[in-house]
Formats: structure tokens, sequence, C-alpha cells
């Protein structure tokens, strides 16, 4: 790519944005309008037409976009249901960007850094691709390039999730966003650092160090920047290459999954939160499949472990069907100013999260479903219930605690994997212990030097 054509690109993608921006608008005018002159707006219209204006930027908003769509009456259904189609790759840089790229985050001299670098990419994504690479020690890397100025694409992104959301409260909408946008716009302002997905990467490396099922890649600092990151390049499978596997590897892989999700939140507070296929491979031994590569460490969550216990909390509750400590569970998250009707419809959508983990017997994740429906019947329940009882406020912590349980369960689904959830998640906390989640946390995040979030201990 040409300078020419590298300068016409980025005013391409300027010129989108204030397209997008003026498509965006003009469905937030027809929402206004229809509620000020009193007629009914014809939803599913409005929504392909916002998803139609939206997807033309294949960018961070298509994450946050997909990320709405699990949580129940974020948006509106019709619109959930478009946006969740939308797809969040980026048409990949050619060889010149990448070169220049590279250029610029290691210097003139940077092909002399590799024994060998691949200038096709291997895999793109909302900020970024990856590309192929052997360190002068002989060893296999993973190469993650940032494309450029895309601080400038994320605030545009933030800027049009909040003309999305003005859309919604226009609509007399049964949840407050504010908090979750809040949350989405840390989010993707974090996954521009790659720095801290570095230190990030550490942190499970730390916490996954013993464990067989799961496998780590190992960050090389003296290749990497705050937008360019290389780590060693781990062998693995598709997931979905394991679909018609015999049960016995499907349901391993659905164990390390499982693993990789809860076992630090429940021991260190701290989640992956963007759990899509793209996001790990599967590694085999003696020919079958024995664990997972984990290896995209952008979408992180770190939680007070206070939090951490409402969520033990609130599945201790239902299992037991103790009314109070439920109670308890939805205050410690953040939810405020609830009545009793109104922790009713939240049971509606923490019995479905929580359901595989109540029922002590060997089952798929979900019976009479697929990957693509999960969820959704139990979310038009909560939908139409919290119409009628609402607005709640949805605490900024929950929206990516929904996100894990939602897109795991759909991996289960898509593995078919039959396991004992109950007994599996009990070993999970079976020692659990608030105090030692703290220790645990402020020990592992000190060591892999990752900064702890503004007032997580302060609410310990």
């Amino acid at each position: 790519m040409s300078d020419d054509e590298e300068v016409n690109r980025l005013s391409a993608r300027a010129a989108r944005y204030l397209r997008v921006g003026t498509n965006v608008g003009a469905v937030a005018a027809r929402v206004a309008g229809s509620r000020l002159l009193g007629y009914d707006l014809d939803r599913e219209k409005s929504a392909a037409e916002l998803a139609k204006a939206l997807g033309g930027l294949k960018g961070p908003i298509m994450k946050a976009a997909q990320l709405l769509s699990t949580i129940p009456e974020a948006l509106p259904p019709e619109y959930a249901r478009e946006l969740a189609q939308l797809q969040s790759a980026a048409p990949p840089m050619g060889p010149a960007f990448v070169r220049r790229r590279l250029q610029a985050e290691l210097g003139p001299d940077w092909q002399a850094r590799f024994k060998s670098f691949e200038l096709a990419s291997t895999a793109s994504a909302s900020l970024g691709q990856v590309h192929r690479a052997v360190a002068h020690d002989g060893r296999a890397l993973a190469v993650k390039l940032q494309y450029p100025d895309m601080q400038s694409a994320v605030e545009a992104d933030v800027t049009q999730l909040k003309v999305v959301f003005a859309i919604h409260a226009r609509m007399d909408p049964a949840v407050e966003t504010g908090e979750i946008l809040k949350e989405i716009s840390a989010r993707l302002r974090e996954e521009l650092d790659y720095g801290l997905e570095a230190r990030h990467t550490a942190l499970y490396r730390l916490i996954f160090r013993d464990d067989p099922l799961i496998r780590v890649p190992e960050i090389v600092p003296e290749l990497s920047t705050r937008r360019l990151l290389a780590m060693t390049w781990l062998e693995g499978r598709r997931l979905l290459d394991y679909k018609s596997a015999p049960v016995e590897d499907r349901n391993q892989i659905a164990r390390a999954m499982f693993r990789a999700w809860w076992f630090p939140f429940s021991h260190y507070g701290v989640i992956h939160g963007d759990p899509h296929l793209g996001n790990y491979t599967i590694f085999e031994e003696e020919g079958r499949p024995a664990g997972i590569n984990l290896l995209d460490y952008g979408c992180m969550r770190t939680f007070a472990p206070k939090f951490v216990g409402g969520v033990v909390d609130l599945y201790r509750g239902l299992h037991e069907g103790d009314e109070a400590r439920i109670v308890h569970a939805y205050e410690t998250w953040g939810f405020t100013g609830l009545s009793k009707e109104l922790i009713d419809v939240l049971n509606i959508w923490a019995r479905f999260i929580y359901g595989p983990l109540l029922d002590d017997r060997v089952r798929s994740i979900a019976e009479g479903t697929t990957p693509g429906e999960y969820g959704r019947r139990e979310a038009f329940t909560v939908h139409k219930a919290l119409k009628e009882k609402g607005p709640v406020k949805v605490p900024r912590e929950f929206v990516f605690m929904d996100r894990a349980a939602i897109g795991l369960g759909g991996v289960f689904l898509h593995l078919d994997a039959r396991l004992n959830y109950f007994q599996i998640f009990n070993e999970t906390i079976r020692d659990f212990d608030l105090a030692r989640v703290g220790a645990r946390q402020r020990a592992a995040f000190a060591e892999a030097g990752v900064p702890l979030p503004e007032g997580t201990e302060d609410r310990t």
C-alpha cells in the first residue's frame, strides 16, 4: 500500500464515520418524532436501518453491539436481533501497511529483530491483525499489530454508541443503561493498550502455570509496544473441528473452557470478557484433545472480591431457596431500589444463567435449543416482565459477567458437551473465602504488574 493509498483509506474511514453518524442520527430523529407526534414506529424497519448504518464500520462498535445483544432489555429486542448478526472483523491491511507499522513501532531495522516475518496476516479483528513470525532463538511467534488511528475510531464508536442508547431511552426502556455505556466505553478504551494486554497475559500465565488444561502464550517484551504485541505461537485446532468428535473429547474441551473462565473469577476476581470462537484453540496430546490455548487478553474485567462473593451468594441462595441471601447478592452486585416483583424478574434470568450449575446430573448446557437461540426465550420473558415492573438500573459489573456466561453457554452448545456442571462448579468454589480472594488478587496482580482498577480494594 502506498502513502497515498493509506491516506485515502484513513480519509475514507473518516468519511464513513460521518456518513454513519448521519444515518444513525436519522434513525434517532424518527424515533423522537414518533413519540412527539404520537404515531407508532416501525421498530423492525428502524432496527434494520440502524444495523445497516453501523455495519459499515466493521470496528469496535460491532463488539459492543454483539455484547449488548446478550443482556435482556439493554436494547429493544428488534435492535438486539439485528445487531447480533453483525461481524466485528475488519478487512486486513496489506504488506506495505504492515512494513510501515512495524517500522513505526520497532524502528527502521525491524526486520533484523526477527528470524522471519510473514507479511500476510493470519487473522484480523476489530482493532488489529495477527502475523506469524520466528524469533532468533527459534520460537514461533504470533505478532498482533494494531491498525492506525484506532483511538479515534474507538472514540467515534463510543459516540455512536451514545446515540444508540439515546434511541433506546426514547422507547420507554425497562433498563437504565447509563452504567452499561460507561462499562463498555471503558473496556473498549482499555483494548487499545497492548501494554496492559501484555500484563493481563502474564497474569493468566501465573494463574494457570501448573494447570494441564489451559495454555497461555508468553509475551516477548523486547518485540512489543503499546500498539504491537509479540507472543509465543501456540499450535492448536479450531473448536468447531471437534463438533463431531466422540463425546469424551468434547467433554474434555468443555471442562477446560469452564475452568478457564470460572477459576480465575472465583479465585482472583478476574474474568476473560470475550469467550468467542476466535479467542482460543484446542491442543492435543496423543491425538486427542487435551485442553485449550487461551489466546487473547484485550477484553478483561477485574472485580472487587465483594462482587465475586455476591455471585457465589446468589448461586447458593438460589440453590437453597434462601430469599434473604438472594436479595443481599443483588445488592452486593450494585442493584438498587429492588422491589419483590423486580427481584422475581431478575431471578428468571439468574435461574437461566445458573440453571446447569444448580442441576446435579449429567446434562447439556441447555436442552432443546441451539447456539443462536441460547437465552432468547428467557430474555423475552424478562423483557416482558421488566416492561411491567421496571425500570431497573443495571450495574456496570454485570455487563461482562453476563457476556461471559452467555458466550460460554454458546460454546458448550456448539460442542454438545454433556457434563455434571453442578459438580464442576461446586469443586471450583469448594474452599471459597472472600478474604483469600482479595489476598490472592493483590499478590497475583502485583507479581504480574497489573494495576488493580480504582475502587477494587475499597469495596473488599
